[in-house]
């Protein structure tokens, strides 16, 4: 169904602007909204391929030292892009030691967790990121939000492939589906937790908890 919908839409339109008389600013209007299902084909695609490479490798991640302040500063420029505006932000770095891990994937389960806290928050919400070490040694990446926050009955699926909590806003928002579900693998990789929380009304908190082996000088 996720696959067959911008495929359908994205005919439609090629089959209205081949037998139609349109006027330019018509064409361009239908060609716009057929360049807005053809990204979402490749957004779908992408994290398709990113999930199954995720899924055929099942040996730990290797442990190359993550910078977690240049890290910090990438989130934080991808953020402010792409929520132009609509939010404020605050990303803390309150711990001066690293992760031992595969940059790319750290990079994209981090991405994925700030990108649907911005989809998901309304206008005006604020985000808080941070990275810590806590007492027991273990680091924790975090992203807090005054989104709508979620529902227990859909907290144990949130993970699964193309589940949402509220599919029009997702579509809407330009969302695969499949985000939580790649941070979930990766964080499998580096032996990490997910673990969120989130009540109606008050938000949503999702955590990545790494163990103290992942974490170094």
């Amino acid at each position: 169904h996720e696959m067959r919908t911008p495929i359908t839409v994205l005919m439609g339109f090629l089959e209205t602007v081949q037998s139609l008389e349109l006027k330019k600013d018509q064409q361009d209007q239908y060609f716009d909204m057929m360049m807005s299902q053809a990204r979402r084909m490749k957004s779908l695609v992408e994290d398709l391929l990113t999930l199954a490479n995720l899924e055929v490798n099942s040996i730990p991640a290797s442990s190359n030292r993550v910078n977690m302040e240049t890290l910090m500063a990438l989130l934080r420029n991808d953020a402010v892009a792409l929520s132009h505006g609509r939010h404020s932000f605050k990303f803390e770095t309150l711990s001066d030691l690293h992760l031992m891990g595969d940059e790319r994937e750290i990079l994209s389960a981090f991405s994925n967790l700030v990108s649907n806290a911005i989809r998901y928050t309304p206008d005006a919400g604020a985000i808080t990121v941070q990275w810590q070490v806590n007492p027991q040694g273990q680091g924790e990446f975090s992203v807090s939000d005054t989104g709508p926050g979620i529902a227990s009955e859909h907290l144990s699926r949130l993970t699964e492939r193309f589940y949402r909590v509220d599919r029009s806003r997702s579509r809407d928002t330009g969302g695969t589906g499949l985000g939580l579900a790649i941070v979930k693998h990766i964080a499998n990789r580096h032996q990490a937790q997910l673990i969120i929380e989130s009540t109606p009304g008050r938000g949503s908190k999702f955590i990545l908890r790494f163990p103290k082996d992942r974490v170094a000088p």
